[in-house]
C-alpha cells in the first residue's frame, strides 16, 4: 500500500474492515484502485486462500 495508515503493507494483508472502508467511501482511481477492489471482493468473498499457492510460489513459471 502506498499511502495511508497501512503504508507499506502488501495490498493481499491489509485487513478487510480497511477494505470495507474503501468500498463504502469509493477506491482511488488507476491500478491502486482497481487492486483494492479485488482484494475487496477476494475478503468479502472470503477467497483469501486462493492467494496461497502464489504466496507460496507455487504454479509460477519461471522468466525465460
Amino acid at each position: 500500500m502506498p499511502y495511508g495508515k497501512y503504508q507499506g503493507r502488501v495490498i493481499a494483508d491489509l485487513p478487510g474492515h480497511y477494505l470495507g472502508w474503501f468500498a463504502r467511501e469509493g477506491f482511488p482511481n488507476g491500478e491502486i484502485g482497481r487492486l483494492l477492489a479485488l482484494m475487496y471482493e477476494i475478503d468479502h468473498n472470503d477467497l483469501r486462500s486462493l492467494l496461497l499457492p502464489l504466496r507460496a510460489g507455487e504454479g509460477l513459471v519461471a522468466p525465460r
